[in-house]
Protein backbone atom coordinates (compact mmCIF):
# COMPACT_ATOMS: atom_id res chain seq x y z
CA UNK A 1 0.00 0.00 0.00
CA UNK A 2 2.98 2.45 1.09
CA UNK A 3 4.69 1.75 -2.10
CA UNK A 4 1.73 2.57 -4.25
CA UNK A 5 1.27 5.65 -2.35
CA UNK A 6 5.12 6.55 -2.88
CA UNK A 7 4.90 5.39 -7.10
CA UNK A 8 1.33 7.74 -7.61
CA UNK A 9 3.53 10.38 -5.57
CA UNK A 10 6.46 10.01 -8.13
CA UNK A 11 4.41 10.11 -10.81
CA UNK A 12 2.63 12.82 -10.14
CA UNK A 13 5.93 14.79 -9.35
CA UNK A 14 7.22 13.84 -12.70
CA UNK A 15 3.57 15.24 -14.43
CA UNK A 16 4.28 18.90 -12.50
CA UNK A 17 7.96 19.13 -13.82
CA UNK A 18 7.01 17.69 -17.14
CA UNK A 19 4.07 20.75 -16.68
CA UNK A 20 6.51 23.05 -15.72
CA UNK A 21 9.06 22.65 -18.55
CA UNK A 22 6.24 22.97 -21.12
CA UNK A 23 5.18 26.19 -19.70
CA UNK A 24 8.71 27.46 -19.08
CA UNK A 25 9.22 26.44 -22.79
CA UNK A 26 6.17 28.01 -24.32
CA UNK A 27 6.71 31.38 -22.42
CA UNK A 28 10.21 31.49 -23.41
CA UNK A 29 9.15 31.13 -27.36
CA UNK A 30 6.23 33.38 -26.89
CA UNK A 31 9.02 35.76 -25.67
CA UNK A 32 11.67 35.53 -28.82
CA UNK A 33 8.78 35.58 -31.32
CA UNK A 34 7.90 39.28 -29.36
CA UNK A 35 11.28 40.31 -29.83
CA UNK A 36 11.86 38.82 -32.94
CA UNK A 37 8.82 40.85 -34.37
CA UNK A 38 10.11 44.26 -32.06
CA UNK A 39 13.23 43.92 -33.86
CA UNK A 40 11.56 43.13 -37.54
CA UNK A 41 9.26 46.55 -37.33
CA UNK A 42 11.96 49.00 -38.57
CA UNK A 43 12.59 47.07 -41.39
CA UNK A 44 9.12 46.37 -42.10
CA UNK A 45 8.00 49.81 -41.72
CA UNK A 46 11.07 50.30 -44.28
CA UNK A 47 9.27 48.17 -46.78
CA UNK A 48 5.58 49.78 -45.71
CA UNK A 49 6.60 53.06 -46.56
CA UNK A 50 9.07 52.26 -49.82
CA UNK A 51 5.80 51.15 -51.91
CA UNK A 52 3.65 54.03 -50.41
CA UNK A 53 2.20 57.13 -51.96
CA UNK A 54 3.36 60.49 -50.67
CA UNK A 55 -0.54 60.46 -49.26
CA UNK A 56 -0.19 57.66 -47.54
CA UNK A 57 3.38 58.40 -45.78
CA UNK A 58 2.19 60.96 -43.83
CA UNK A 59 -1.53 59.81 -42.70
CA UNK A 60 -2.62 59.43 -39.51
CA UNK A 61 -2.98 56.63 -37.62
CA UNK A 62 -0.25 55.21 -39.80
CA UNK A 63 -0.88 52.94 -42.52
CA UNK A 64 0.72 49.23 -42.81
CA UNK A 65 -0.27 48.12 -45.94
CA UNK A 66 -0.11 50.14 -49.05
CA UNK A 67 -3.26 50.73 -51.38
CA UNK A 68 -2.05 51.14 -53.71
CA UNK A 69 1.03 49.57 -53.91
CA UNK A 70 3.40 51.65 -55.73
CA UNK A 71 6.03 49.10 -57.37
CA UNK A 72 7.33 51.95 -59.61
CA UNK A 73 9.07 53.76 -56.50
CA UNK A 74 11.99 51.00 -56.50
CA UNK A 75 12.77 51.79 -60.02
CA UNK A 76 12.27 55.83 -59.72
CA UNK A 77 14.82 55.34 -56.61
CA UNK A 78 17.21 53.92 -58.93
CA UNK A 79 17.42 56.47 -61.34
CA UNK A 80 16.77 58.94 -59.11
CA UNK A 81 20.86 58.62 -58.37
CA UNK A 82 23.49 57.02 -59.89
CA UNK A 83 23.17 53.63 -58.44
CA UNK A 84 24.69 51.34 -60.57
CA UNK A 85 28.43 53.75 -60.38
CA UNK A 86 28.27 53.83 -56.84
CA UNK A 87 27.20 50.25 -56.51
CA UNK A 88 30.40 49.26 -58.37
CA UNK A 89 32.78 51.51 -56.03
CA UNK A 90 30.93 49.57 -52.71
CA UNK A 91 31.80 46.22 -53.99
CA UNK A 92 35.47 47.49 -54.70
CA UNK A 93 36.06 48.57 -51.61
CA UNK A 94 33.58 45.81 -49.82
CA UNK A 95 35.63 42.91 -51.73
CA UNK A 96 39.17 43.50 -50.58
CA UNK A 97 37.78 44.58 -46.69
CA UNK A 98 36.79 40.89 -46.73
CA UNK A 99 39.61 39.56 -48.34
CA UNK A 100 41.93 41.85 -45.65
CA UNK A 101 39.46 40.89 -42.59
CA UNK A 102 40.07 37.22 -43.38
CA UNK A 103 43.84 36.69 -44.30
CA UNK A 104 45.18 39.62 -41.90
CA UNK A 105 43.61 38.72 -38.99
CA UNK A 106 44.27 35.34 -39.06
CA UNK A 107 47.74 35.38 -39.70
CA UNK A 108 48.43 37.40 -36.78
CA UNK A 109 46.20 34.98 -34.67
CA UNK A 110 48.39 32.13 -35.57
CA UNK A 111 51.60 33.95 -34.12
CA UNK A 112 50.08 34.75 -30.91
CA UNK A 113 48.30 31.51 -30.63
CA UNK A 114 51.02 28.74 -32.21
CA UNK A 115 54.78 30.27 -31.95
CA UNK A 116 56.31 30.75 -28.59
CA UNK A 117 57.90 34.01 -28.51
CA UNK A 118 59.44 36.50 -25.70
CA UNK A 119 56.70 39.12 -24.99
CA UNK A 120 53.74 37.45 -26.55
CA UNK A 121 51.38 37.64 -23.94
CA UNK A 122 52.17 41.15 -22.56
CA UNK A 123 52.02 42.63 -26.54
CA UNK A 124 48.45 40.47 -27.20
CA UNK A 125 47.02 42.48 -23.80
CA UNK A 126 48.41 45.54 -25.20
CA UNK A 127 46.36 45.04 -28.14
CA UNK A 128 43.42 44.20 -26.51
CA UNK A 129 43.65 47.55 -24.51
CA UNK A 130 43.08 49.22 -27.94
CA UNK A 131 39.97 48.24 -28.16
CA UNK A 132 38.65 50.86 -25.42
CA UNK A 133 40.31 53.58 -27.36
CA UNK A 134 37.44 55.11 -29.51
CA UNK A 135 37.79 55.57 -32.76
CA UNK A 136 36.88 59.31 -32.41
CA UNK A 137 40.54 59.75 -30.65
CA UNK A 138 42.00 58.44 -33.74
CA UNK A 139 40.26 59.83 -36.34
CA UNK A 140 42.21 63.11 -37.14
CA UNK A 141 45.39 61.94 -36.36
CA UNK A 142 44.75 59.43 -39.11
CA UNK A 143 43.32 61.73 -41.77
CA UNK A 144 46.53 64.12 -40.77
CA UNK A 145 48.55 60.77 -41.79
CA UNK A 146 46.85 59.89 -44.81
CA UNK A 147 46.57 63.33 -45.96
CA UNK A 148 49.80 64.19 -45.88
CA UNK A 149 51.12 60.22 -48.02
CA UNK A 150 48.35 62.10 -50.52
CA UNK A 151 45.99 59.28 -50.50
CA UNK A 152 42.65 61.61 -49.55
CA UNK A 153 40.78 61.33 -52.55
CA UNK A 154 41.60 57.68 -53.21
CA UNK A 155 40.54 54.52 -51.98
CA UNK A 156 43.19 53.84 -50.03
CA UNK A 157 42.56 55.10 -46.84
CA UNK A 158 39.40 52.72 -47.29
CA UNK A 159 41.65 49.54 -48.13
CA UNK A 160 45.11 49.50 -47.57
CA UNK A 161 44.78 49.53 -43.23
CA UNK A 162 42.73 46.30 -43.62
CA UNK A 163 45.68 44.50 -44.57
CA UNK A 164 48.00 45.71 -41.53
CA UNK A 165 46.06 42.98 -39.12
CA UNK A 166 42.39 44.02 -39.24
CA UNK A 167 41.73 45.25 -35.70
CA UNK A 168 41.87 44.06 -32.53
CA UNK A 169 38.54 41.76 -32.26
CA UNK A 170 39.51 40.08 -35.05
CA UNK A 171 42.88 39.31 -33.80
CA UNK A 172 41.12 38.23 -30.54
CA UNK A 173 38.12 36.04 -32.87
CA UNK A 174 40.90 34.29 -34.53
CA UNK A 175 43.12 33.49 -31.67
CA UNK A 176 40.30 32.29 -29.89
CA UNK A 177 39.15 29.68 -32.66
CA UNK A 178 42.75 28.95 -33.39
CA UNK A 179 43.60 27.49 -29.72
CA UNK A 180 40.39 24.86 -29.94
CA UNK A 181 42.25 23.00 -32.39
CA UNK A 182 44.11 20.48 -31.05
CA UNK A 183 47.76 21.49 -30.54
CA UNK A 184 49.06 17.70 -31.99
CA UNK A 185 48.12 18.19 -34.86
CA UNK A 186 50.48 21.12 -35.23
CA UNK A 187 52.82 18.84 -33.64
CA UNK A 188 52.43 16.21 -36.26
CA UNK A 189 52.82 18.78 -39.11
CA UNK A 190 55.83 19.90 -37.28
CA UNK A 191 57.21 16.35 -37.15
CA UNK A 192 56.80 15.79 -40.99
CA UNK A 193 59.01 18.97 -41.59
CA UNK A 194 56.02 21.62 -42.42
CA UNK A 195 56.62 25.02 -41.78
CA UNK A 196 55.15 27.21 -39.98
CA UNK A 197 53.28 28.74 -43.40
CA UNK A 198 52.43 25.45 -44.46
CA UNK A 199 50.74 25.13 -40.36
CA UNK A 200 48.75 27.95 -41.45
CA UNK A 201 47.79 27.85 -44.38
CA UNK A 202 47.15 23.98 -45.12
CA UNK A 203 46.02 22.95 -41.53
CA UNK A 204 44.36 25.91 -39.39
CA UNK A 205 42.63 27.84 -42.00
CA UNK A 206 40.45 24.74 -43.02
CA UNK A 207 39.76 24.01 -39.82
CA UNK A 208 38.71 27.52 -38.96
CA UNK A 209 35.63 27.65 -41.47
CA UNK A 210 33.03 29.18 -38.89
CA UNK A 211 35.85 31.45 -37.58
CA UNK A 212 36.47 32.47 -41.04
CA UNK A 213 33.05 33.09 -42.06
CA UNK A 214 32.40 34.89 -38.73
CA UNK A 215 34.88 37.45 -39.91
CA UNK A 216 33.50 37.64 -43.51
CA UNK A 217 30.39 38.54 -42.40
CA UNK A 218 31.22 41.11 -40.15
CA UNK A 219 33.53 43.11 -42.57
CA UNK A 220 31.27 42.35 -45.68
CA UNK A 221 28.55 44.23 -43.11
CA UNK A 222 30.40 47.15 -41.97
CA UNK A 223 32.14 47.85 -45.55
CA UNK A 224 29.05 48.25 -47.25
CA UNK A 225 27.26 50.44 -44.48
CA UNK A 226 30.22 52.40 -43.68
CA UNK A 227 29.21 56.17 -44.17
CA UNK A 228 32.09 57.86 -42.20
CA UNK A 229 35.04 56.79 -43.84
CA UNK A 230 33.80 57.73 -47.31
CA UNK A 231 32.80 60.65 -46.54
CA UNK A 232 35.64 61.76 -44.69
CA UNK A 233 38.56 60.30 -47.75
CA UNK A 234 36.63 60.60 -50.73
CA UNK A 235 36.10 63.79 -52.46
CA UNK A 236 34.94 62.85 -56.03
CA UNK A 237 31.43 62.18 -56.39
CA UNK A 238 32.26 59.48 -58.82
CA UNK A 239 34.11 57.56 -56.09
CA UNK A 240 30.92 57.71 -53.67
CA UNK A 241 29.70 55.00 -52.15
CA UNK A 242 25.97 53.56 -51.74
CA UNK A 243 25.68 55.09 -48.59
CA UNK A 244 26.31 58.14 -49.15
CA UNK A 245 24.32 57.83 -52.66
CA UNK A 246 20.90 57.92 -50.23
CA UNK A 247 21.87 61.59 -49.08
CA UNK A 248 20.76 62.10 -52.58
CA UNK A 249 17.41 61.95 -51.41
CA UNK A 250 17.41 64.55 -49.16
CA UNK A 251 17.49 68.22 -50.22
CA UNK A 252 17.16 71.05 -49.00
CA UNK A 253 12.96 71.20 -49.59
CA UNK A 254 12.32 68.35 -47.79
CA UNK A 255 12.77 64.69 -48.69
CA UNK A 256 11.71 62.20 -50.79
CA UNK A 257 10.63 59.47 -48.61
CA UNK A 258 9.11 56.81 -50.57
CA UNK A 259 12.07 57.05 -52.43
CA UNK A 260 14.92 56.62 -49.97
CA UNK A 261 12.47 54.28 -47.93
CA UNK A 262 12.84 51.71 -51.44
CA UNK A 263 16.93 52.46 -52.22
CA UNK A 264 18.00 51.93 -48.66
CA UNK A 265 15.74 48.61 -48.88
CA UNK A 266 17.56 47.76 -52.21
CA UNK A 267 20.93 48.49 -50.36
CA UNK A 268 20.10 46.67 -46.98
CA UNK A 269 18.95 43.43 -49.12
CA UNK A 270 22.77 42.29 -49.93
CA UNK A 271 23.74 42.52 -46.25
CA UNK A 272 20.54 40.39 -44.76
CA UNK A 273 21.38 37.87 -47.61
CA UNK A 274 25.04 37.55 -46.69
CA UNK A 275 24.23 36.55 -43.27
CA UNK A 276 21.45 34.32 -43.52
CA UNK A 277 23.62 32.27 -46.13
CA UNK A 278 26.47 31.95 -43.28
CA UNK A 279 24.33 31.95 -40.26
CA UNK A 280 25.44 28.57 -39.53
CA UNK A 281 28.78 28.99 -39.79
CA UNK A 282 28.11 32.70 -38.26
CA UNK A 283 26.97 31.36 -35.13
CA UNK A 284 29.47 28.12 -34.83
CA UNK A 285 32.44 30.65 -35.53
CA UNK A 286 31.14 32.52 -32.17
CA UNK A 287 30.16 30.01 -30.27
CA UNK A 288 33.55 28.46 -30.02
CA UNK A 289 35.59 31.44 -29.92
CA UNK A 290 35.25 31.16 -26.71
CA UNK A 291 35.39 27.58 -25.32
CA UNK A 292 39.53 28.13 -24.58
CA UNK A 293 41.39 30.80 -23.51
Amino acid sequence: MQEAIKYRSSESWRVKLKRKAIIKEIVLQCLLIFLGITFLLPFLWMISTSLKSNEQIFKFPPVWIPNPVMWSNYSKALQYFPFFRFLGNTLYITTFNVIAAILAPSFVAYGFSRIKWPGRDILFLILLSTMMIPSQVTMIPVFVMFKKMGWVGTFKPLIVPAFFGGGAFSIFLMRQFFMTIPQELVDAAKVDGCSHLYIYWRIMMPLSKPAIATLGVFAFIGSWRDFLGPLIYLQDERQYTLAIGLRYFLTQYGAEWAYLMAASAVVSLPMVVAFFLAQKTFIQGITFTGIKG
